[in-house]
């Protein structure tokens, strides 16, 4: 498939270069490519990117992120499948651009034709291209209200190494701010352990 990853930062390129690996077609888009040519991936422009893309991933920080894709164009989005994994968050990291919605809900509002699906905001760049540097099993969450965009993002987080048990779709796109919210709890757990690399996982009593 041909991704498009919009931001060329660590969780760009940590996503870029786990799809690589699984055979995917990638491409970084910047606002200047140009200064980004040391990456040891393939760089672009923003527009380029989003044309190249059958799947085009939000990687931009979350406070800017809605007017970066408004500088592409609705029509240049709509009808490609947009995993956004953005949050937005002051420059202290204690407060939340969307404190009462989120990123997700606002970007799909703002192209209601472009099919959004929420997830890998819940963890470091790290956990997200290897899940199984872990000491355990994790979950990686989704939000979105198409159904068929969902499906094809699970494609691309198995091929990240997530496989279908630890996937939980837990609702329409709404359901981000949860997603969301939680990066507060995540820098204070952060703080606690002293480092970024862990995970949340989801468990259930079993079966009677």
């Amino acid at each position: 498939m041909r991704i498009g990853l919009l931001g060329t930062g660590n969780v760009a390129q940590a996503l870029a270069h786990g799809w690589s690996t699984a055979g995917h077609d990638v491409l970084l888009g910047s606002r200047q490519p140009k200064d980004r040519t040391d990456l040891g991936l393939p760089v672009a422009g923003l527009s380029e990117t989003a044309t190249h893309a059958e799947a085009l991933v939000n990687a931009t920080p979350g406070a800017v992120s809605v007017e970066l894709l408004r500088s592409i164009g609705a029509p240049a989005l709509a009808g490609t499948l947009l995993i956004d994994i953005g949050v937005g968050l002051s420059d202290d990291f204690t407060e939340l651009s969307h404190p009462n919605s989120s990123l997700g809900e606002q970007i799909q509002e703002a192209f209601p034709l472009t099919p959004v699906v929420k997830t890998l905001c819940t963890m470091d760049s790290t956990v997200m291209t290897a899940p199984d540097g872990l000491d355990g099993p994790s979950s990686v969450l989704l939000s979105g209200d198409d159904a068929e965009a969902k499906r094809t993002t699970g494609r691309l987080l198995t091929d990240l190494g997530w496989p279908a048990s630890s996937q939980l779709d837990i609702g329409g796109i709404t359901t981000a701010r949860g997603q969301e919210h939680f990066a507060l709890l995540f820098m204070g757990i952060a703080g606690g352990l002293g480092n970024h690399t862990f995970n949340i996982n989801v468990v259930t009593r079993p079966s009677a």
